[in-house]
């Protein structure tokens, strides 16, 4: 089933993506070489609560963390471990989910640890523009087709893989709604899109191919070639123009928009 969210819903999915963004950004500047992902995660956890806020993902089909930590090659999901110690050189994507007055936000970024290499800062950067690319087409009136055809032009044009069987999804009172949101697709194809509707955009670039594996854990998936994969992800809510990012409230599109144009 596709929601439709009223004024009081929306304001209560501004609150949580507030707070995620606050969140993220605290997560962004603890990362270091040296660092365990299971000392991160302890730390999301800990921002998470103190905010009187629970952690989305824990428990959350028997997940065992707060966040989601995945280093170079591994795509989406990877389990914090003490024995997982970030080094110079890697690049790490966080991804976190909070459930905040019974809604939801959820979003992803991948920082470097240290000085990265400059192959690995421009995968970065491509993912990024990917989601803002992918988040200019969703519009009221468009379809879910000419979001996943605007990120997935942008990462070819570049010689990266849009991996193909993970997507962004609905959001709202549970984590994943429907509709599924592909980064891949054609324009003006798959179901059009409606004010008030709130989805999760979530490009996953990968340097190389599309493939991926699922590891014994049931959880992490890295990229089948290991070359590494780089993760962006906001919550949006669709309105009449462009999209307002519910977990980038700083977020300005003319800004955005004018960056482009220089």
């Amino acid at each position: 089933m596709i929601y439709i969210r009223n004024d009081k819903q929306i304001e209560k999915m501004r609150s949580a993506g507030a707070l995620l963004h606050e969140i993220l950004g605290k997560l962004a500047e603890a990362v270091r070489p040296g660092m365990t992902t299971a000392a991160l995660d302890a730390y999301a956890e800990e921002l998470i609560r103190r905010a009187g806020a629970t952690p989305s993902f824990l428990n959350y089909r028997g997940y065992p963390a707060s966040i989601c930590t995945s280093v170079d090659d591994v795509v989406v999901h990877g389990i914090p471990s003490d024995s997982v110690v970030l080094t110079e050189g890697s690049i790490l994507s966080i991804d976190c989910g909070v459930e905040l007055d019974g809604w939801q936000s959820d979003s992803a970024i991948t920082v470097p640890i240290g000085e990265i290499a400059p192959e690995k800062q421009h995968l970065i950067d491509i993912t990024r523009q990917c989601f803002f690319e992918g988040a200019r087409m969703a519009v009221a009136g468009n379809r879910l087709g000419d979001i996943g055809h605007a990120v997935q032009s942008l990462a070819e044009k570049n010689n990266y893989g849009v991996i193909r069987e993970l997507t962004g999804h609905g959001i709202g009172r549970n984590m994943h709604e429907d509709p599924n949101v592909p980064n891949f697709g054609e324009k003006g194809k798959g179901l059009r899109l409606k004010k008030g509707m709130t989805i999760a955009i979530e490009p996953m670039i990968s340097m190389g191919s599309y493939d991926i594996m699922l590891h014994q854990d049931g959880w992490t998936v890295s990229t089948a070639d290991g070359l590494p994969c780089s993760h962006y992800e906001h919550t949006i809510l669709i309105g009449d123009g462009l999209p307002e990012l519910l977990s980038f409230p700083s977020f300005s599109w003319e800004e955005y928009l004018s960056t482009l144009e220089n």
